[in-house]
């Protein structure tokens, strides 16, 4: 009988500890990470991509930039982001390391680039028709 009632409250110990971990990862932040999209005319894209993640690789998101190129990530937890726009095959660098304390807003400019150059072509291989 006590081994089965110390069973019982190791499991409901258990139990408990498991849900705090499950609210602590599922609850949202009160930081924004918010910024424009700036293409290689040096003009806003609008409807740009907007990729970010945590800078340790996990939880990647993206969002969409608005007609005027701006976007805003909100409800993000205080971390290192790194995060990069993209608009019709044109990337921006990552930007990495982008940190947020609790609370705290931040802007952030994402200049797309061209490619510095071509991708190479694999030999033999057929050309898309």
């Amino acid at each position: 009988m006590k081994r089965a009632l110390i069973f019982l409250m190791v499991v409901l110990v258990a139990l408990a500890a498991a849900r705090v971990v499950a609210a602590q990862s599922q609850s949202k932040g009160t930081s924004t990470l918010s910024g424009v999209v700036i293409g290689p005319n040096d003009k806003p894209v609008a409807y740009a991509s907007v990729s970010y993640q945590s800078s340790d690789g996990t939880a990647p998101h993206a969002v969409r930039a608005d007609a005027h190129g701006h976007f805003t990530i909100a409800q993000l937890r205080a971390d290192n982001y790194d995060i990069r726009a993209s608009s019709k095959g044109i990337f921006s660098e990552w930007l990495k390391n982008v940190f947020l304390r609790k609370g705290q807003s931040r802007s952030v400019e994402l200049h797309l680039i061209y490619a510095k150059e071509m991708p190479q072509s694999v030999p033999g291989a057929k050309p898309k028709q």
